[in-house]
């Protein structure tokens, strides 16, 4: 019976499609955009709310203390349909959160049309609250796209035109020699008021939404960017380590022939050089076979089942073989044991930050691994100079190195992307006694192994 191991790369997508990075981010575009799509409408419905209680109380008082006379079952009629319209909005945009540019469209139109009922049963052209209008076409031009916008400044202009022909009339004196004491000029002075107040807070609100879609439209191009570059280096990694698979196979015969020549054999201390190189091209060979594994869909097969400290155990181990580090310390604080998949991805992420802290601090390094809630916690430090301000402003990103070579801070550009695969995240900080601490945090939930994922093969 032979038991196969997800990949914790792959886990929660069984035989999903390699999808390209360009593809993804257009589909998680289209979902943010959509996203700020349904806030945009939940404040239109809010504005809506404003509008109905603006209009109960504004015919309530023309009516009650101006003495206005006004068509109050007609219009108490069409505050009606605006109300069952925005409770019909609410609860469909509670279920539904992706909302399109033609659905914003029909809302505002929708808005247009009560108030030009509003305005048909008190005056029409001649109401002052005919500039009400400007707050829909200045929606309209944030909200929709131009030609949605230039639609809603039609709908307007007509509706403004249509009133100027056919309204009922609306008894107010025409007494605008009165400056502020003019009924017309104070309800003038409403709108404006109305507008100018509806305008700052609704537009700050919108203008919020489109920062903060458009700060996450950046953070994906720049993921898609990151995960692009991941793929050359990869493909690159793999040609390479095929190319060098036939030097390193040339180089073990003649290591070995060598050993058999009577001018080794008599040597010693030859011999002893020639078995170190053969240790050293075992160790080459070992990491080629790595890189091919870890490559394309043969990665899964290098999955295997373990427990965390073992797993753990086995990385620090593997890591000290050849490493000049004079004093390492490992405290493993994790208790107690658990089931996880071991993948030769994740014990490159550990030992790349254990290779950055060893160039910093060849003489102290130190690990320390923990659990955090349901978080695999580890945390690597060492006594060297620490990060520059620059470089922790970057941390992660490709190329943001103090060593000063080509390809510097690609180690710790794949770790960072690596844990952000598996739901995770990696820190660096400075600390004050010096030297510095990266701190790599993965959901165990990425790496566990629990029963119903396990596939029995027979």
């Amino acid at each position: 019976m032979a038991t196969k191991y997800p990949n914790p790369f792959d886990r929660g997508r069984p035989n999903a499609p390699v999808v390209e990075p360009l593809a993804a981010v257009k589909a998680s575009a289209n979902t943010i955009t959509h996203a700020a799509g349904h806030k945009n409408m939940q404040q239109l419905i809010q504005l809506r709310w404003i509008a109905v209680i603006g209009q109960i109380t504004t015919i309530a008082a023309a009516s009650q203390l101006l003495d206005v006379q006004l068509p109050m079952p007609a219009m108490l009629n069409v505050l009606a349909c605006l109300i069952a319209f925005n409770i019909a909005s609410t609860l469909r945009w509670q279920e539904n959160q992706f909302v399109s540019n033609n659905e914003l469209l029909l809302a505002l139109t929708v808005d247009v049309a009560s108030l030009t009922a509003q305005l048909y049963l008190s005056g029409g052209a001649t109401n002052p609250f005919v500039f009400l209008y400007l707050l829909h076409v200045i929606l309209g031009a944030v909200l929709l796209e131009a030609w949605s916008t230039w639609t809603i400044v039609a709908v307007t202009g007509a509706c403004i035109a249509w009133l100027a022909l056919f309204s009922e009339p609306l008894r107010l004196p025409q007494d605008h020699e009165r400056g502020i004491m003019s009924l017309y000029v104070q309800g003038m002075l409403v709108c404006f008021i109305l507008d100018a107040a509806l305008l700052v807070i609704f537009i700050s609100r919108i203008t919020r939404n489109m920062r903060t879609t458009a700060a996450k439209l950046a953070a994906l191009h720049q993921r898609a960017a990151e995960e692009e570059h991941i793929i050359r280096m990869g493909l690159l990694a793999s040609g390479a380590a095929h190319e060098l698979g036939t030097p390193l196979a040339t180089l073990a015969v003649i290591l070995g022939d060598w050993k058999h020549m009577p001018e080794f054999k008599g040597n010693p201390v030859l011999l002893e050089e020639i078995a170190e190189m053969q240790t050293q091209l075992k160790r080459c060979k070992s990491i080629v076979s790595g890189i091919l594994l870890s490559a394309g869909e043969t990665r899964g097969e290098s999955s295997a089942a373990t427990t965390i400290n073992t797993f753990l155990d086995e990385v620090v181990a593997e890591w000290r073989i050849g490493r000049p580090v004079v004093a390492f310390e490992f405290e493993n604080r994790i208790d107690p044991d658990l089931p996880v998949v071991s993948d030769s991805t994740l014990k490159q992420m550990i030992c790349n930050v254990l290779d950055n802290a060893l160039e910093a601090s060849p003489q102290w390094l130190r690990m320390e691994a923990s659990r955090e809630d349901d978080a695999l916690v580890l945390q690597v430090t060492d006594a060297g100079p620490g990060f520059a301000e620059a470089m922790l402003a970057q941390f992660g990103k490709p190329y943001n190195s103090s060593k000063g070579r080509p390809g510097g801070g690609l180690g710790l550009f794949l770790v960072v992307n690596v844990a952000r695969t598996l739901g995770g995240a990696v820190t660096a900080s400075n600390l004050e006694r010096g030297g510095a601490m990266v701190r790599l945090a993965l959901p165990l939930s990425a790496i566990e192994i629990k029963s119903e994922q396990v596939n029995h093969e027979y």
